[in-house]
C-alpha cells in the first residue's frame, strides 16, 4: 500500500481523514497517541462511558490543549454515529453485545467500520461484513492486533503460490491457566493486586489473555477471515520457538502435532514444564508454508530459511506487535483504498462458554475472563451441532442446570434474554450461514 502520500495530499487540502472512536481504553489510547504526528487524519469524536476519561487520555498520551479542545467528547456513541460527520468508526469497548449494535448502525450510516473487538466479530462478523458489503463500505479487522497481521501472512503465502499449513500466534500458556480468576491472574503476571491496580491494568480483561479465550477468540476470527480449519476439539498451544515452528506446526501424520494441514493453532513460549522456550513468539504471529516443488524447497536451504527436517515446510513470522500504534494502517486502508485490512468471511469457527469449575444451578456466569467460563475454540459445525452457547453472550445470564468442569455450556442451560440485540443479530447471523 502507498497512502502517506495520499495521507500529505489530504492534509494540503485540508480534508483529513475523520474518525470516531468508540471507547478510550488501553488499545484506543495507543491509537491516539499516533494521531498528532500522522498528517492528513483527524479524530473528531470519542464516544466513551466517561468523557472526562477520555480527555485524560488524550492528554496522557502526547495531545497538545489545542488538539483537545478541537475534539468532541460523547458518551453515547449511536448518536455520534447518526450526527456526527465521520468517514471511519473505531469500534474499541471490547464488549461484544455493545459492539455489534455499534458496528450496524455505523455500517447503516455509510461509515466504515474498523473492528478492534474480535469479541464482537466472532459474535457475528459475519453477518456485519455481508451488510457492510451491500452498503459498499468497508468492515475492517484492526491492523496492529494480532488477527489482521496473521491474515497478512497468509495473504503473502497465498499470493506468492504457498500452500497455508497453519497460522496463529504465540502465548505465554499452561493447561492449568484454564482455571485462572480474576483473582489468581496477577500470581501469573508475577505482579500484586495492588501493583496492577495502580497500573490501570484489568483483572478480568488480563485474565482473559491468559485463560485461553482470548487465543480462541483471535483464532476464530482469523479463521473466519481466512477459511482455515479449526481444530476439532480446541486449540493445543504447543510449545514452539520462531526455529521449531516448521516442525511443530506440520502434519501429525508427518511428525508434526496438527490435525491436518490449513488451520489455525497458537504456540505456548513456555513448555510445559514451565521452562522458556528457546526464542518464542509470545508478542508475534506466524503463518508456516509447504514448498509446491522440489526448487522451491532448496531455494528454502539456499536463503537460509528455517525448515523441518524434510526441507518442504518453512514458516514466515513477526516477532511483535504494536497493537493500537499500528490501527492507522486499517484507518486508512478502508477510508483511501477501500479496503480491508482483513475482514471476515463466513461462519467456520466458534468460541463456546466452558466451564472453568462445577457450576451449579441458579449461578451467574461472567463472561470472558471471569471466575465461570473460559471461550474454547470449536468448528462452527461442532458449536451448531451441541447448541453450544458463544462466549460473548455467557456474561450476566444465570445457569438453569449444573454444568460440571470443562464441559461446554447450551443456549438451553442458561436464561436468555431474547429481546438483545446482540441474541438477535447472533441468531441471525447463524441462519445465513449454515
Amino acid at each position: 500500500m502507498y497512502i502517506h502520500k495520499d495521507l500529505l495530499a489530504r492534509a494540503a487540502a485540508g480534508t483529513p481523514v475523520r474518525v470516531g472512536l468508540i471507547g478510550a481504553g488501553k488499545f484506543g489510547s495507543m491509537f491516539l497517541s499516533q494521531v498528532p504526528t500522522t498528517p492528513g487524519l483527524r479524530v473528531s469524536v470519542i464516544a466513551d462511558l466517561d468523557p472526562s476519561h477520555a480527555r485524560k487520555s488524550c492528554k496522557a498520551v502526547g495531545w497538545p490543549d489545542e488538539l483537545i479542545e478541537q475534539t468532541k467528547f460523547v458518551d453515547d456513541a449511536v448518536s455520534m454515529l447518526q450526527n456526527e460527520a465521520i468517514d471511519v468508526v473505531v469500534e474499541a469497548t471490547g464488549n461484544p453485545v455493545v459492539g455489534l449494535v455499534h458496528a450496524r448502525a455505523a455500517i447503516a450510516q455509510g461509515r466504515h467500520v474498523v473492528m478492534v473487538n474480535v469479541e464482537a466479530d466472532v459474535l457475528a462478523g459475519a453477518l456485519l461484513a455481508e451488510e457492510a458489503r451491500c452498503a459498499g463500505v468497508v468492515y475492517s479487522m484492526a491492523y496492529g492486533d494480532q488477527p489482521a497481521l496473521t491474515c497478512e501472512l497468509v495473504e503473502w503465502a497465498r499470493s506468492t503460490g504457498f500452500e497455508v499449513v497453519a497460522a496463529g500466534k504465540g502465548t505465554k500458556y499452561l493447561p492449568a491457566y484454564h482455571a485462572s480468576t480474576p483473582d489468581t491472574v496477577w500470581d501469573h503476571y508475577g505482579l500484586t493486586a495492588d501493583e496492577a491496580a495502580s497500573a490501570g491494568m484489568n483483572a478480568q480483561m488480563f485474565n482473559s489473555f491468559l485463560d485461553g479465550t482470548k487465543s480462541a477468540l483471535e483464532m476464530a476470527a482469523i479463521a473466519n477471515a481466512t477459511g482455515l480449519a479449526s481444530p476439532s476439539d480446541g486449540l493445543l498451544f504447543p510449545p514452539a520457538g520462531m526455529d521449531d515452528l516448521a516442525h511443530v506446526l506440520r502434519p501429525a501424520e508427518e511428525g508434526g502435532q496438527l490435525e491436518k494441514k490449513g488451520q489455525v493453532e497458537v504456540v505456548s513460549s513456555i513448555e510445559r514444564d514451565g521452562r522458556p522456550v528457546f526464542k518464542d513468539l509470545r508478542w508475534g504471529v506466524y503463518v508456516v508454508i509447504e514448498a509446491p516443488n522440489d526448487y522451491a524447497a532448496a531455494c528454502f536451504r539456499q536463503y537460509g530459511m528455517n525448515t523441518d527436517a524434510s526441507g518442504r515446510y518453512s514458516a514466515m513470522y513477526k516477532p511483535f506487535h504494536l497493537i493500537g500504534l499500528e490501527l492507522n494502517v486499517s484507518i486508512l486502508s478502508a477510508a483511501l483504498l477501500n479496503l480491508p485490512t482483513g475482514s471476515t468471511a463466513g461462519f467456520n469457527a466458534d468460541v463456546v462458554a466452558t466451564a472453568k469449575r462445577d457450576l451449579v444451578a441458579g449461578e451467574i456466569l461472567d463472561g470472558e475472563g471471569g471466575h465461570t467460563v473460559w471461550g474454547k475454540l470449536y468448528p462452527a459445525a461442532t458449536s451448531r451441532q451441541i447448541g453450544a452457547l458463544p462466549i460473548g453472550l455467557a456474561h450476566r445470564v444465570k445457569l438453569k442446570r449444573a454444568i460440571a468442569t470443562n464441559e461446554p455450556v447450551g443456549w438451553l442451560d442458561v436464561e436468555v434474554d431474547d429481546s438483545l440485540d446482540a441474541v438477535q443479530i447472533r441468531r441471525q447471523m447463524e441462519a445465513n450461514f449454515q
